[in-house]
């Protein structure tokens, strides 16, 4: 029976050196892989900063474009509005020109005088008061 435990004992040893074994290359292999990708990881980051750096380029120049693009339609619509009040005051005048002249004209045929009537018809008024007030001053 001595001879039994003895190869039993080598086996387990055996078996265990093994173990032991692939045990240290799983270890090895993790640190390689870990060395490999710090080197490599540092490289891919350094490759990932230069593309995001080229994405943010192109995204400036689009929205400055944009906003370019957005200040001259704001431009254009402001010297509009401007524009705007002047043409309005345009119209009303001429509305208002044509509202008086029918005015004018329907009052003319009804028999009522116009200002321009009535003024005319005061300075001649006016003139025969004169002229009124220098004979009644004549000896």
């Amino acid at each position: 029976m001595a001879k039994v435990n003895l190869k039993q004992k080598d086996e387990t040893q055996g078996t265990l050196g093994e173990v032991r074994g692939y045990a240290r290359k799983i270890w090895l292999a993790g640190i390689g892989a870990y060395a490999r990708v710090g080197q490599e990881g540092s490289d891919y980051f350094k490759e990932l900063v230069k593309a995001g750096e080229g994405v943010e380029k192109r995204g400036k120049k689009r929205l400055d474009k944009a906003v370019d693009a957005a200040n001259t339609q704001i431009d254009e619509a402001t010297q509009e509005v401007v524009r705007v009040p002047g043409r309005v005051e345009a119209q009303l005048d001429k509305i208002e020109k044509a509202f008086d002249e029918r005015v004018g004209r329907a009052l003319n045929r009804l028999g009522i005088a116009s200002k321009h009537d009535v003024e005319a018809l005061s300075i001649k008024l006016e003139q025969l008061h004169e002229l009124l007030e220098r004979v009644a001053h004549k000896p």
